[in-house]
C-alpha cells in the first residue's frame, strides 16, 4: 500500500473504478513523465452529480462534485500506474469546467473542491497550477469536469 493509498484511507475516502471513456478517446496518455487525464465528469456512488451552480446548486454542492471529479482523477491515474499510486511524483495541472448560469461568478471556490482533496491526499505534492472556467453546459447535464496533469516519479 503507497503512502497515498494510506491518506486516502485514513480520510475515509475511497476511490470509484476509472471510468471508461464514453467516445473515442482514451482515458490517459503517458508522454515521458507526465501523464495526461481526460476530463472526469462529476459523479458519486449514487451517480451522476448533475445540475447547473447559480440555479440547482450552491457553492458547496459544486465543490463536492469537484471532490468526485478529483477521485475520479485519482482512479484513473491509479490505472495509469498499474496500480501504484506511489508512482504520482505530483499534480501540475487542473483545468476545472463549472456548469453555471452566466451571471454566477465563483468557479475557483467550486474547483478549490478539488484543489484541496489533491493537498489533503498528497500534500505539497498536490499543489497544482490551476484553471477554472465556467460552461453553459456540459456532458450529460453535469455539475463539473476536470481535467489533470500529473508528473510521475
Amino acid at each position: 500500500m503507497s503512502d497515498i493509498d494510506a491518506r486516502l484511507s485514513e480520510l475515509g475516502l475511497t476511490l470509484p473504478d476509472a471510468p471508461a471513456p464514453a467516445a473515442n478517446y482514451v482515458p490517459y496518455v503517458q508522454s515521458g513523465n507526465m501523464l495526461y487525464i481526460s476530463g472526469q465528469i462529476s459523479q458519486g456512488p449514487d451517480g451522476l452529480i448533475l445540475g447547473k451552480l447559480g440555479a440547482d446548486l450552491d457553492v458547496d454542492a459544486g465543490q463536492k462534485a469537484a471532490a468526485a471529479c478529483a477521485l475520479s482523477l485519482l482512479a484513473q491515474a491509479k490505472a495509469a500506474c498499474g496500480g501504484d499510486l506511489g508512482k504520482i511524483k505530483r499534480v501540475v495541472k487542473l483545468t476545472g469546467f463549472v456548469n453555471s448560469t452566466p451571471d454566477f461568478t465563483d468557479q475557483p471556490k467550486v474547483i478549490n473542491g478539488a484543489s484541496d482533496l489533491f493537498v489533503a491526499v498528497l500534500g505539497d505534492a498536490g499543489r497544482h497550477a490551476r484553471a477554472a472556467v465556467s460552461a453553459g453546459a456540459l456532458p450529460l447535464g453535469v455539475a463539473v469536469e476536470i481535467d489533470a496533469i500529473f508528473e510521475l516519479a
